[in-house]
């Protein structure tokens, strides 16, 4: 038997296993218990940059979430239902606070505790959508509870009739990270979302914008690049989005490759 070259036995790392962060449901396929709930365009999307998704449950316990951490080489937090006011926005108007989902507070739990074991243990973050106003929130910023109340405005924010199309423009830093990784300074995207960054977080600086103004990317401000090893937010869904959309696969990419270098 022939034996093998030199370059088939070159060691070649492996895929990055990426931590995803998954939504609940009251009732699940299986037997109508408290379930979790994630598309799969997410483990798609991660598979098709190179990763390999590993959706973790939420729980509220430490030790396991600092194993998994420890684990894995970088975290993707999904999007889903809105983040308790209770946990940004304990005062805000009755009238506006019921403009807000029914909370998960369980997962507003599990996320936090997944953020603050990846500050100790730094790996590189993606944050969609719901992760994006998560980690504001967690470093002190603060959201509109409902943009057509608090922040009405011309652009289409919450159109869930078209989650798959592209349906309103950001504008990119040029400086930013994000155009370097999309070649873009300019980006059209989805938006199936009813809120958004108020208050943005000091650790945190904009790095596209919406026409209205709203904070629809971020990543760490000047004096905190060293707080993760890699960091984007984005308000849009570029896993929903990249199959036709080339710099959208080019972020995911980006994330994944940076993953991959922590490993």
């Amino acid at each position: 038997m022939a034996r093998p070259s030199k370059s088939s036995r070159a060691i070649r790392p492996g895929r990055p296993l990426i931590l995803i962060t998954p939504s609940t449901q009251a009732q699940g396929a299986e037997f109508d218990d408290h379930s979790i709930s994630l598309s799969l365009r997410y483990s798609e999307a991660v598979i098709q940059a190179g990763g390999v998704p590993w959706v973790l449950p939420p729980t509220a316990d430490v030790e396991v979430v600092r194993d998994a951490i420890g684990r894995a080489d970088g975290v993707l937090l999904s999007g889903g239902d809105d983040i308790s006011p209770e946990v940004h926005r304990p005062g805000a108007p009755d009238a506006v606070r019921r403009l807000s989902g029914t909370p998960d507070v369980p997962r507003d739990v599990f996320e936090l505790l997944v953020l603050q074991q990846l500050f100790a243990q730094p790996r590189p973050l993606l944050a969609v959508c719901r992760g994006h106003q998560l980690i504001n929130v967690a470093l002190g910023g603060t959201l509109h509870l409902d943009l057509a109340t608090e922040r009405p405005s011309e652009v289409p924010h919450n159109a869930c009739d078209r989650k798959d199309e592209a349906v309103h423009p950001v504008a990119v830093d040029p400086r930013s990270i994000l155009a370097k990784i999309t070649r873009r300074r300019s980006l059209q995207v989805n938006s199936t979302h009813h809120q958004g960054i108020d208050q943005l977080a000091p650790e945190l600086r904009p790095v596209a914008v919406s026409p209205d103004g709203l904070v629809e990317a971020t990543e760490l401000a000047e004096g905190a690049e060293g707080f993760l090893p890699w960091f984007i937010s984005v308000q849009f869904h570029p896993e929903r989005l990249a199959p036709r959309h080339a710099e959208q696969r080019r972020l995911l990419k980006a994330f994944v490759e940076a993953c991959i270098a922590r490993k």
